[in-house]
């Protein structure tokens, strides 16, 4: 029987680094395939997890509805089939939806011989928040369905923010186990026990929804352009003053989403914005990416300057998510990663050739291009 694991977790939440974990620690051993589901036309995690021997199948449609009821399915039974796995760990995009992976699962489980195993959920500490506020639709989501919750970078709060992001996510989730305790402090057997509390609340949650219709979105109704007012929705600020590990460039979050703080976004509470004004969008319907691959030899001033630009202004869109691995100018090569008022470069290991990555909406493909020189 191949145990199946599912790590889901917001844009720039820490789901690689967590799968990383698992897969050096309670799972090391085990004959291992990760399924990625990367949003957006670059896929780039995948090379970064090629060096602990793990099966890679990268699906870059960027429609999560039609590869949860198409080649999603598909490429389950073919992984069971080719592989003979102990475990397949899936790694949705950043803007899906854990039930509707969930749900995938279920719907393949007998005929392939899975088993659903674990859910968990990896919330940042800082922007859970400003994320279950803004986006609520896709982050509540995949905190209701889980049955383990790990924080990160909770070392990087205070203790009143911490306590905040535990009492929000209760409010959703009142029985997964919720990780609070800093990631290098984790030993494998307290994290193998709280990963085991997926395992007890699988039937209830699953119980629990009934099978709604998850029909492809990719039909001619449904506008893709992404037709938001610019007036009302500029950008969404995270600033956090406490953070400054990470190239000194963060900003305590004030839930500042579109400069006002009572402006929600589409996916959230407030339905005034959002195309259908219902519960049930597909992230192609409310977050956009633009991604390429290039040969541009970057400096990290360079770089750097991009970067600035997309955590910290609203002048590329409303970014909520960046990455990619860079050619630099002295031979070497940059890897970097952005997330809403903060940002990291660090040295990274050559790639064929240079991948950029965005998410966010209202994404200005033509300055973005001329931004990244790309």
């Amino acid at each position: 029987m191949t145990k199946v694991d599912i790590v889901s977790g917001f844009l720039g939440a820490g789901k690689t680094t967590l799968i990383k974990q698992l897969i050096s620690g309670i799972w090391k051993g085990e004959k291992i395939v990760l399924i990625e589901n990367e949003f957006g036309e670059i896929g780039i995690d995948g090379g970064f997890l090629k060096n602990a021997g793990v099966e890679i199948t990268e699906m870059n449609s960027g429609c999560i509805c039609c590869t949860l009821v198409g080649d999603f399915s598909e490429a389950l039974k073919k992984v069971v089939d080719q592989f003979a796995p102990d475990r397949i760990i899936i790694e949705p995009s950043g803007v899906g939806k854990l039930s509707d992976v969930a749900r995938a699962v279920e719907d393949v489980s007998g005929e392939t011989g899975m088993e659903l195993d674990a859910r968990i959920t990896v919330a940042d500490a800082k922007k859970a928040r400003m994320y279950m506020k803004n986006f609520g639709e896709f982050f509540n989501d995949q905190i209701e369905h889980a049955g383990t919750i790990v924080l990160s970078r909770t070392q990087d709060v205070s203790g009143e923010r911490l306590e905040e992001s535990v009492r929000l996510i209760r409010g959703h989730n009142a029985e997964a186990a919720v990780i609070t305790t800093p990631w290098d402090q984790l030993t494998d057997e307290t994290l193998a026990e709280a990963v085991s509390r997926s395992h007890s609340l699988l039937d209830q949650l699953l119980a629990g929804h009934d099978h709604e219709d998850h029909s492809c979105c990719c039909h001619e109704e449904h506008d893709h352009g992404h037709d938001h007012d610019h007036e009302e929705h500029d950008h969404l600020h995270d600033h956090d003053h406490e953070d400054h590990s990470r190239c000194g460039h963060s900003h305590e979050d004030h839930d500042h989403c579109c400069g006002h703080e009572d402006h929600d976004h589409c996916g959230h509470e407030n339905h005034d914005h959002c195309p259908d004004h219902h519960h049930h969008h597909h992230a192609d319907e409310v977050f956009t990416s633009w991604g390429r691959e290039t040969a541009h030899q970057y400096t990290k001033e360079e770089l750097e300057s991009v970067l600035k630009i997309l955590s910290e202004t609203a002048l590329l869109g409303n970014v909520l998510r960046a990455k990619g691995i860079v050619p630099a100018r002295d031979g070497g090569w940059m890897e970097f990663d952005l997330v809403p008022g903060e940002y990291e470069i660090r040295k990274g290991a050559p790639d064929y050739t240079g991948k950029l990555c965005v998410i966010g909406t209202d994404l200005p493909e033509a300055e973005l291009a001329e931004a990244f020189k790309a």
